[in-house]
């Protein structure tokens, strides 16, 4: 699977290869721990597949939220800040928290600096 053909695909579909991708590392970690494996190499596909789908998913999210107003933006750093990833849904540990406060305020930053960079011309 490359990636250029993971960008192709939809939301749906990337879940669905991502789980079945996931399903497929399974079996062939167990079949490794109780049998020999033909091709041994096919453990080290699986894994950088599932890296591969996770960062279209990852790219995605990120591209969304660059694509949302200033005021969503802020909205969603106050959730952040007050530990919630969306509405009655809470991070899982502080770092996530922290990451996503990070990744808000750059994004605003960038705006920022875009806005004034316009004044300034």
């Amino acid at each position: 699977m490359k990636s250029v053909d993971l960008k192709k695909e939809t939301e749906e579909q990337l879940r669905l290869d991502l789980l079945e991708t996931e399903k497929h590392l399974f079996k062939l970690r167990f079949q490794s721990a109780t049998d020999r494996l033909e091709t041994p190499s096919e453990i080290r596909k699986a894994k950088k597949d599932i890296a591969r789908i996770k960062t279209e998913q990852r790219r995605r999210e990120l591209e969304s939220l660059t694509k949302q107003s200033d005021s969503q933006v802020a909205e969603a750093k106050a959730l952040a800040e007050a530990g919630q990833a969306a509405k009655d849904k809470p991070f899982i540990g502080r770092r996530q928290a922290k990451r996503a406060i990070q990744r808000l305020e750059a994004i605003q930053a960038k705006r920022a600096s875009a806005q004034l960079a316009v004044k300034g011309k």
